[in-house]
């Protein structure tokens, strides 16, 4: 292939004009993802709001192409996850108190180094979670759908638009007026926190994952907290206090177990089998971001435009011509900052290197099947493990869940934007490069915003009764000490990889342990929904495939509301608390 060819889809969706807009609207978001995350505790998905913030300012300088508000977008969005990946675990060294003199130099290193290792392993890893796997990506596919609808027009435009408003209406009567509870339904149940969620993004999520990994889920939240905790502790075999560490502990087992036998099954043992050639990124018919042929298995998208976009996608296969070498760039330069900049010997470097690769696959695995994506966990497992081999720091541990988490979190949603440009034909190497821009920039601003916030308001600042409850944060916290129970942890280890290598989803499995009771069965509720859904479509005799299809769109659309009006709620609480420093 030319030179002139391969550089044709970095001409049509990788713009001047669309870099410029993304990289503005990075800073933004960014910024307000950290507060975001420090002050509610949690982390909207911002993709739903930046692909149509990226179609209106693009079409409004006379841009109209999908695939480059799809790229801006990308650019826009990606930093989110970095500042999460920080948010969620550096708090963390305030609260116990046991670091007031973390650097914003050790904080860049940590962002830098999470940000580094999850690009590299979303390079390796995208043929095969995107291309060739049935895995769902319902924020992916949501982002496709509102992309997909600005053209389309009509019903299914009025479809998605139309549940979109009503759910963002439904968010600010929850979340600013007060009018709408966040938890109904409440039941005393020792040691079990129940209720229903009344969070339309957590229904659309059920609503759009598909029904074994539903039942999966729910098997691991009703055997976990049922089971074990309000069963076993009534039964007398223990408290209730210990219970939940056997739960949480077991939980973490299934998820990392689920991520070895990823790798093992889905990753190393294919690479063996094809050799050599295929472990090369970006060599034509390659692993990695090279483009093939192979369609998503349920359709997302009105048909018309879904073969539209099919008819479009680039049949280039490389990313640069020197690739594998830039990717041993970045991992050298990851293990770099480790060493030099954070004090990690050697071999500690070498484990969080190589288990950030593990625990990204998990990533993907989570976020493609739920749309979930418990980076501070991924983060958390990988900061007990080294505390058991190795002398680091209580500060240095944080570290290491902070590189964990950033990694993961950027994997989780390059992914999901890989499934996005799958759908609608964008060239996945323009993606990538567009995922490194923003999640680069991402890294500088996340940083700076944390430093600022920690200027203005003191260490103090971060706990569960203070300003900033930085409740993920507070977890990583506890645990830092060690597993509540070592032995449901290598129980759930080795479950975990018998069971997914035997082909059954223990991710979701542990996801249910794990995961609050309450959390789980509102996301279960949405997945009611689908069935009742699917019944009176099929009694009125409508088609099935515009069924489904209309059903995604509106759960898209229901997504994608609460995602926006998060967002925007975080605007408001950046301005507020700006103007109160």
């Amino acid at each position: 292939m030319s030179s002139n060819a391969r550089r044709a889809p970095l001409r049509g969706q990788l713009s001047p004009v669309g870099i410029l807009i993304g990289c503005v609207g990075c800073v933004i978001i960014t910024a307000s993802s950290v507060y975001t995350a420090l002050k509610m505790g949690s982390l909207p998905w911002p993709t739903i709001f930046t692909s149509i913030t990226a179609l209106v300012l693009l079409r409004a300088a006379g841009r109209t192409s999908l695939n480059e508000a799809n790229i801006t977008q990308v650019i826009m969005s990606a930093g989110s996850m970095v500042a999460g990946g920080l948010a969620f675990t550096i708090p963390g060294v305030w609260i116990l108190g046991a670091g007031d003199d973390v650097s914003m130099l050790e904080m860049l290193a940590v962002a830098l180094a999470g940000t580094l290792l999850g690009l590299v392993c979303t390079a390796l890893i995208r043929r095969h979670f995107v291309d060739e796997s049935d895995l769902e990506y319902p924020i992916g596919r949501a982002a496709a759908e509102t992309l997909l609808a600005s053209r389309a027009g009509g019903q299914t435009g009025s479809m998605l638009f139309g549940s979109m408003a009503v759910a963002g209406a439904w968010c600010v009567a929850r979340d600013v007026l007060g009018i709408i509870p966040a938890l109904v339904a409440q039941v005393p149940v020792p040691g079990v926190a129940t209720g229903l969620q009344l969070s339309p993004m957590r229904w659309a999520v059920g609503f759009l994952a598909g029904r074994r990994s539903i039942i999966w889920w729910t098997v691991g939240a009703v055997a976990g907290w049922f089971g074990i905790v309000w069963a076993g502790s009534a039964l007398g075999f223990w408290d209730v206090a210990t219970a939940q560490g056997i739960v949480s502990s077991l939980g973490m087992g299934l998820m990392m177990g689920s991520g070895a036998g990823v790798v093992i099954k889905d990753v190393t043992l294919p690479l063996l089998g094809r050799g050599r050639a295929r472990v090369a990124v970006g060599k034509g018919s390659g692993e990695g971001l090279s483009q093939v042929p192979h369609e998503p298995k349920v359709p997302v998208a009105p048909s018309s435009e879904l073969r539209t976009a099919r008819s479009e996608r680039p049949s280039s296969g490389t990313i640069l011509t020197r690739d594998r070498g830039l990717l041993a760039l970045m991992v050298a330069a990851a293990a770099l900052a480790l060493c030099f900049m954070l004090g990690f010997s050697p071999l500690v470097c070498l484990v969080v290197v190589a288990l950030s690769f593990v625990t990204a696959v998990m990533s993907a695995q989570s976020v493609g099947q739920s749309g979930i994506d418990p980076m501070e966990i991924f983060g958390l497992i990988v900061l007990l493990f080294v505390a058991a081999f190795s002398a680091s720091t209580r500060v240095q541990l944080f570290f290491v869940a902070g590189v964990i988490a950033v990694a993961c979190g950027l994997a989780g949603d390059v992914m999901s934007d890989f499934k996005t440009g799958q759908i609608i034909g964008t060239d996945p190497h323009v993606m990538w490069a567009g995922q490194a821009i923003g999640a680069l920039l991402g890294t500088f601003v996340a940083v700076g915003a944390m430093a600022a916030l920690v200027g203005a308001y003191g260490t103090d600042a971060f706990g569960a009764d203070a300003l900033f409850v930085a409740a993920q944060a507070n977890v990583v916290a506890t645990m830092v000490s060690g597993i509540p129970s070592t032995a449901a942890f290598a129980v759930g280890l080795a479950v975990g990889a018998a069971l997914y290598l035997a082909g059954i989803p223990s991710m979701m499995l542990g996801l249910g342990v794990y995961l609050p009771f309450y959390m789980s069965i509102s996301t279960v509720a949405g997945a009611v929904v689908r069935w009742v859904w699917d019944r009176v479509r099929a009694a009125r005799g409508a088609d099935t495939a515009q069924a489904e299809e209309a059903g995604v769109v509106v759960a898209s659309g229901v997504l994608g509301g609460e995602s926006i009006v998060g967002v925007i709620i975080a605007f408001a609480s950046v301005a507020a608390g700006l103007a109160g420093a």
